[in-house]
């Protein structure tokens, strides 16, 4: 019976309670989400070729392709490359034309202008399974030669990747290039790096300079560039390398918003608080500043983020703000919530205190703050919140409201 009469209770409580406009969401979606997309699509056809899922990995770049985006020539190259697998050479030539045709100063080209060569000469034979055992072989065999004679299998490497093989056997050349540690194979991983070869093989190279420290080549690539794929796969390169110096100084001076975006959100991954700190102080967007309230939370700075909490004078950072401290844990941000619930004036302010009480499962918190609130809106939300908590807290709270 009690726990019908609890129901009971709650179920008039919600339903007096007044439908509630939804709170803002988080603050910091920047224009290059569709680009984003193109690069998970992208990525999703590069998985489905180093798995011969040729259906699936034609259907990816088809899409790519087809959104005109600045991933659509590489997709159009690996279209092509996926439709001379399947057997379908005519289609591969179309698509090799359409690449031609529509993006006549792609840096695909040569790649291209190499696979039309192979399709053409493989006319009238049928798709080859050894090919790919082939590749296999050349695998081995680069690994091999790299341990042994390195300097004679460096030019050899170059040249594979100026080739139409697939895109595993490139990056796994590029990595042993990496790998060997000469001065000679450096050389070659930073002229990739710089887009002496396609787009694909540029940022894996970028990122490679990440793991061997390259920071100053790193550097000259961000600088030589306009493509905006490279400087994000360059500010991670510079994450990988700690070069926390670079980071801050583009998040600084970088006219593009979202490439400062990234660099805030790399700092944060390497926990550079103090440049943080700096950034946030003299920072005038409020999407940059919810992006330096993230990159606090990704550092774990429960401090900052409830000094911001109280003091910021933008009410949808403070909530942006507390969002994050809800998910800190209830024994290290908890009694700081409840003490700024206590202090609080603004009521959408307020919501978002016991919902981040609520996501932290904090039911005493909560309970204690019903106990004393007075304004009758705010304590049918806290009610409510309390309502989908099991916790003794809540249930003793629920038997209180009934007596």
């Amino acid at each position: 019976m009690r726990h019908l009469w609890i129901g009971f209770v709650l179920s008039v409580t919600l339903a007096a309670q007044p439908q509630q406009a939804p709170q803002p969401g988080p603050l910091g979606r920047g224009k290059a989400e569709t680009a984003r997309d193109d690069e998970r699509l992208y990525e999703r056809g590069q998985k489905a070729l180093d798995s011969r899922r040729w259906d699936e990995a034609l259907a990816n770049f088809g899409e790519v392709a087809a959104r005109g985006g600045t991933r659509a020539d590489g997709a159009l190259y690996w279209k092509a490359y996926t439709q001379y697998k399947l057997g379908r050479s005519s289609d591969a030539l179309a698509t090799i034309e359409e690449l031609r045709t529509k993006h006549s100063t792609s840096r695909w080209l040569d790649d291209a202008k190499a696979l039309e060569a192979e399709v053409r000469s493989a006319q009238g034979r049928p798709p080859s399974p050894e090919s790919v055992d082939d590749e296999e072989l050349k695998l081995l065999a680069i690994n091999s030669l790299a341990h042994s004679d390195p300097e004679r299998a460096i030019p050899m490497l170059e040249k594979l990747l100026r080739s139409s093989h697939a895109p595993k056997l490139k990056e796994r050349a590029l990595f042993v290039l990496m790998q060997t540690g000469s001065a000679a194979a450096r050389e070659v991983v930073v002229k990739t790096a710089k887009g002496a070869a396609n787009p694909d093989l540029q940022l894996k190279a970028v990122h490679y300079l990440g793991t061997m420290g390259g920071r100053k080549e790193l550097e000259e690539v961000y600088n030589t560039t306009s493509d905006p794929a490279v400087k994000r796969a360059v500010l991670r390169g510079f994450m990988v390398s700690g070069a926390r110096e670079q980071l801050f100084n583009v998040a600084k001076g970088e006219k593009d918003p979202d490439l400062r975006r990234e660099a805030i959100r790399q700092l944060g991954v390497m926990g550079s608080q103090n440049e943080l700190w700096q950034l946030y102080q003299a920072e005038a967007d409020a999407k940059l500043k919810a992006e330096l309230l993230r990159s606090f939370f990704v550092g774990g700075n429960a401090e900052k983020l409830m000094e911001l909490a109280k003091a910021e004078q933008d009410a949808a950072l403070r909530r942006e703000a507390i969002r994050h401290i809800g998910m800190m844990g209830a024994r290290r941000t908890g009694d700081g919530l409840a003490a700024l619930y206590g202090s609080e004036q603004d009521k959408s302010i307020r919501k978002e205190i016991v919902n981040a009480l609520f996501i932290q499962g904090n039911a005493k918190a909560l309970v204690d703050i019903a106990r004393k609130e007075q304004d009758s809106e705010m304590k049918k939300e806290i009610v409510h919140r309390l309502s989908m908590m099991k916790s003794k807290e809540a249930t003793d709270y629920m038997l209180e409201l009934l007596k």
